[in-house]
């Protein structure tokens, strides 16, 4: 039987190649022994699932069988975005199984196990489930029925006392919508509708093929968007597969990185609705951050990549906002767990209060940091992670890289490698895919292609 294993966010595999109904029966074994160790049966189990192929009929399936085992188990009416899951789970105080594959390919599934915190299960918790693949689950009380219910509607209130949605329908603004045949999708839209926010959306519709596009909200991905904004004129938002994260274009078509939405962000909710705090970023993200925070007097705190890790540092610290370079955050007073629905809320809310166009804050936000930060990441294909770790040591025993000295080695993470113009290379483990992600930070473009090269001829 295949070695099940548990990455930054959960359980994935290829459906019906090892994401199997015996591998699942292991899984929810697993689970169910560590939430009846935690809490018997004092505690709900909700079960939710995105678009992908056979992600209901396995929710149906882990539903009943929670069931029978004795739990008060509940599973949503129909297709559920991971963060609207993830906040039932901190408003019912319950435990959370989300059937997602989020980013990665259609041919994915996965099991994600969610804490009544509301957030992705920590070190620990996974530790504990790992240990429990091997054990059966035999307490078990009178067997239950599972129950269908709607988990929107506690969200939707929620997200209405984090946004202002006032003040954006005032400021007249309309958006382009790319739906991604995500599981956000409906939702987004519906919020948008309900409080008057003129829109142009496409791609509502469940695909399990996602389009034929990967169901991520980069700028590859989102060829239709991206012409929709340079013919409108307007900025363009977008979610992946599970609804956790975002995309954005702003209304020259051009893609505007999650780095410079966080930093933009952080600004918005400081001076136009008081927060105060601190951020809370991955080693991943950018300097841009670390840099900008300084200047408005904001304290940082660095964590690993992936956002159980940001989750934590929510949990434990009072955050700001939280947030990593692949597109997901949080804010204060949500919950630790990133919400893509959420993020593009709170866009056009920021330009709402500005009233200004998107490029002219990216603008503003670059001449106040007085210089570029030019981010790219290339993946490698190493299924072992001995080898994945043998490139990694390899790497700590250079000086320099493409003539440019080595100040810095940060093994927070995989390994980070500082350079002495302020350039940076990190080379990671991905803990969802047989790949070795290395990314990289500079100042100018050519120095991009510079490293690029240098580190690809050392493979």
């Amino acid at each position: 039987m295949t070695e099940i294993k548990f990455g930054t966010d959960g359980w994935r595999a290829v459906l019906n190649k090892d994401f199997t109904v015996d591998n699942t029966n292991k899984v929810i074994n697993a689970i169910a022994y560590y939430i009846y160790n935690q809490t018997k049966y004092d505690k709900p189990v909700i079960v939710g699932y995105d678009p992908r192929n056979e992600a209901d009929i396995f929710a149906e399936y882990i539903a009943k069988t929670l069931a029978d085992m004795g739990f008060n188990t509940m599973l949503s009416d129909k297709i559920i975005a991971t963060p609207v899951l993830a906040y039932n789970a901190l408003k019912k105080d319950a435990y959370a199984i989300m059937l997602t594959a989020s980013h990665n390919p259609p041919e994915y599934l996965g099991i994600k196990f969610i804490p009544p915190y509301g957030g992705p299960a920590d070190d620990s918790i996974v530790k504990e489930i790992t240990t429990n693949l091997n054990n059966t689950f035999i307490q078990k009380s009178n067997s239950t029925t599972y129950k269908k219910v709607s988990f929107e509607e506690d969200y939707i209130n929620h997200i209405k006392t984090l946004i202002d949605f006032e003040k954006i329908k005032n400021a007249n603004i309309t958006i382009n919508y790319d739906g991604h045949h995500g599981a956000g999708a409906k939702l987004f839209k519906y919020l948008l509708d309900s409080n008057n926010i003129k829109n142009n959306s496409q791609n509502l519709e469940r695909d399990i093929n996602f389009g034929g596009q990967m169901p991520d909200p980069k700028e590859k991905y989102l060829p239709q968007l991206k012409a929709l904004c340079k013919s409108t004129k307007l900025i363009g938002l977008s979610n992946d597969g599970d609804g956790d994260r975002f995309g954005v274009f702003n209304e020259n078509g051009e893609f505007v990185s999650a780095n410079e939405i966080i930093a933009m962000l952080l600004k918005h909710l400081i001076r136009n609705k008081n927060y105060s705090g601190k951020l809370a970023k991955t080693v991943g993200a950018s300097s841009l951050l670390n840099l900008y925070a300084q200047k408005q007097g904001i304290e940082v705190i660095e964590t690993p990549v992936g956002f159980k890790w940001l989750g934590e540092a929510m949990r434990k610290n009072d955050i700001i906002i939280a947030g990593e370079e692949s597109g997901g955050l949080s804010i204060k007073g949500h919950i630790p767990e990133k919400d893509g629905i959420l993020a593009n809320l709170l866009i056009i809310e920021m330009l709402a209060y500005s009233k200004k166009k998107l490029y002219e804050l990216q603008s503003e936000l670059h001449k106040e940091l007085g210089r570029n930060f030019i981010n790219d990441r290339i993946d490698l294909k190493v299924n072992s992670s001995d080898e994945q770790q043998k490139i990694i040591d390899t790497f700590k025993s250079y000086s320099e890289i493409a003539d440019n000295k080595i100040i810095e080695k940060n093994s927070m993470d995989g390994l980070k490698l500082i350079l002495e113009n302020g350039n940076w290379i990190l080379i990671r483990k991905s803990g969802t895919e047989p790949l070795l992600r290395i990314y990289f930070e500079v100042n100018k473009e050519e120095e991009l292609n510079t490293l690029k090269t240098a580190v690809k001829q050392l493979f």
